[in-house]
C-alpha cells in the first residue's frame, strides 16, 4: 500500500503535489469511488485507480519535453474555460506529460514537461532552489544602485529576496534589457522585483532553468531532451 499521490506521480499523470490537488478536487477514484483525501493509500496490484476518468498504469515510459511557450497561453493542460494552453502544442507527443512549474500568460519563454514525478518535486521545490533565467524589459534604465538592490535582494510584501544574478544588456530609448538569474519560485517574483525598483517590466521571457537553455527553438515549438540532459537533470546536487 502506498500513498495515492504518490502512485498518480508514479504514472505519468502529474507530480505529486498535483496530484494532491486532483485529490482534493474529487477528481481521483479508487474502485469507482471518489477520493478526497491526499493521504489515503491504495495498492496497484489490486485497486482500479482513475484521474477523471482515465486509469492509470504501474508506469508509463519517462517523456522528456523543452517547449518554447508563445505568450498568451497558460502553463497548463486543460482550461474550462477553453483558452490556449500548453498541451495544445504538443499534439505528436505520445504519452501524458505535465509542466515542471508555471509562467504567466503574459509570458514566453522555457517550459520542461515530463511524466516523472520525482524530477518535478525535485525541480519545483522551494527548498532545491533550482535557478531560473529571464530575459526581461523594462521601462527605463535601472541605475547601478537599482541593480544592486535587485542582486543583493528586495523587500516584497512577502519578505526580502533571495541574491539574485543581474546584468544589462541592452539600453534603448527609454526602454532596457536585463538578464535576470533568480533562485525562488514566488508568484510574480521577477515582475515585482523590477516594479519595487521602479522600473515594470514590459516583457518577460524565460531563457534558462538550471543548466538548460531555450536555444533557437520557436514559439509553440518543442524538442526532446537528449541523454546527457536527463542524466544532468536528475544528478543535480542542491
Amino acid at each position: 500500500m502506498e500513498r495515492l499521490a504518490k502512485l498518480i506521480s508514479r504514472g505519468g499523470v502529474a507530480s505529486r503535489r498535483e496530484a494532491e490537488r486532483l485529490i482534493r478536487e474529487g477528481r481521483v477514484e479508487v474502485n469507482e469511488k471518489i477520493v478526497t483525501k491526499p493521504g489515503q493509500k491504495a495498492d496497484l496490484s489490486r485497486d482500479r485507480i482513475r484521474v477523471d476518468g482515465k486509469p492509470i498504469g504501474r508506469s508509463e515510459p519517462r517523456v522528456y519535453l523543452l517547449l518554447n511557450k508563445p505568450r498568451g497561453s497558460l502553463t497548463t493542460l486543460r482550461d474550462p474555460k477553453g483558452r490556449t494552453v500548453v498541451s495544445d502544442f504538443l499534439s505528436r507527443v505520445k504519452g501524458r506529460v505535465y509542466p515542471v512549474g508555471r509562467l504567466d500568460w503574459d509570458c514566453s519563454g522555457l517550459v520542461l514537461l515530463t511524466n516523472d514525478g520525482e524530477l518535478t518535486e525535485k525541480l519545483t521545490h522551494p527548498r532545491y532552489q533550482i535557478p531560473k533565467t529571464y530575459w526581461v524589459k523594462v521601462r527605463g534604465v535601472p541605475s547601478a544602485r537599482e541593480i544592486k538592490r535587485l542582486k543583493e535582494g528586495v523587500r516584497l510584501e512577502d519578505g526580502i529576496t533571495a541574491p539574485a544574478k543581474v546584468k544589462l544588456t541592452e539600453k534603448r530609448e527609454g526602454k532596457s534589457c536585463l538578464e535576470l538569474t533568480v533562485t525562488e519560485g514566488r508568484n510574480k517574483l521577477v515582475k515585482r522585483m523590477c516594479q519595487t525598483i521602479g522600473h515594470p517590466v514590459l516583457r518577460l521571457k524565460r531563457v534558462g532553468l538550471a543548466f538548460l537553455r531555450l536555444g533557437d527553438l520557436k514559439p509553440r515549438e518543442y524538442r526532446y531532451l537528449n541523454r546527457e540532459e536527463i542524466k544532468r537533470l536528475k544528478a543535480l546536487r542542491i
